[in-house]
């Protein structure tokens, strides 16, 4: 079989991979080019990197689709939320004003405590609840 000699300029970090792929498999560097390059030249190998790259984008879509209803969720249970507190919200008279910038910087301090803690944790609130709220219907379900 007669083959083509090319030199090739590539980087210096292909050049030490290529090196390192070719001992730790025992064969020589040219045959894992030229491999590599029937590889990237087949018809085949163009379809399966396509339908690869597709299914990549289809999850990651995906993925996105759901960051974004979790984002829109989160933005709407936050304005409900402040609604509420503003409707319920009674008006402090000027004498307690202070104690109550002293208790609310306390309770801030509480609350980012405890938000590190769950996120430590890895769990969310949010599933808790949702783990909670599915153990009660299945409790009720069984009585």
């Amino acid at each position: 079989m007669t083959r083509t000699r090319l030199n090739l300029f590539i980087e210096p970090e292909h050049a030490r991979r290529l090196e390192d792929l070719a001992v730790h498999r025992g064969v020589s560097k040219s045959s894992v080019v030229a491999v590599a390059l029937a590889s990237f030249l087949s018809p085949d190998a163009m379809d399966q990197r396509e339908a690869a790259l597709a299914k990549r984008l289809d999850r990651l879509s995906r993925q996105f689709d759901r960051l974004e209803r979790d984002q829109g969720i989160l933005i709407e249970a936050t304005a409900l939320f402040v609604r509420h507190y503003l409707t319920l919200a009674l008006p402090v008279p000027e004498h307690q004003q202070e104690a109550l910038r002293a208790q609310g910087r306390a309770r801030y301090a509480q609350f980012v405590e405890q938000l590190a803690r769950h996120i430590q944790r890895g769990r969310g609130l949010v599933r808790e609840v949702h783990e909670e709220i599915g153990s009660a219907s299945d409790d009720e379900g069984g009585v």
